[in-house]
């Protein structure tokens, strides 16, 4: 099973503040949805509950939450108390490939443990003020794919998607 974690950082590293993207970028939003459809994902329950309740669970994707709260409730999606025990959930579901999509803790977890073996990166050309950082991912990634957008009408800030492999 391959683990990808898929994230929007700006180049200061910022990836949310006060629970929420500091930009609005519907290409970069239409690039996850894409990405990340018919998936198994997996969220920090403050990263999920950033997530607008219209959008909760994400639709036609297996949502899993992990939190430390053992009366946590996401209805919709499925509940769990650390990354591994959401991991195996999509193992034992045989899926080729599931996805991290945050938050700051959650990646910071993965590549720490050094699991992630793709990353699906869209830099924001920008440095937004913020309090949630993306962590380091150390060395040995390789960009096999990238796709640059300038700022227009719709996005406030220019922003290039990248798929970074080990």
């Amino acid at each position: 099973m391959i683990i990808s974690a898929i994230a929007a950082v700006a180049e200061n590293g910022v990836i949310g503040n006060k629970g929420q993207l500091p930009w609005n970028l519907p290409d970069d939003m239409k690039f996850f949805q894409r990405t990340t459809l018919n998936h198994h994902v997996i969220s920090g329950r403050k990263n999920y509950e950033s997530i607008p309740e219209r959008f909760r669970p994400l639709r036609d994707r297996v949502n899993i939450v992990v939190t430390r709260g053992t009366d946590y409730e996401a209805p919709g999606a499925i509940v769990c108390h650390s990354l591994e025990d959401a991991l195996d959930i999509a193992r034992k579901a045989e899926v080729k490939e599931v996805f991290l999509i945050g938050g700051g803790q959650l990646y910071a977890d993965a590549f720490a443990a050094n699991i992630v073996d793709r990353l699906y990166l869209t830099t924001v050309h920008a440095k937004p003020e913020g309090d949630v950082l993306f962590p380091k991912i150390g060395k040995g990634w390789k960009e096999v794919w990238s796709e640059k957008h300038k700022a227009d009408e719709r996005h406030q800030y220019a922003f290039t998607l990248a798929v970074l492999q080990r």
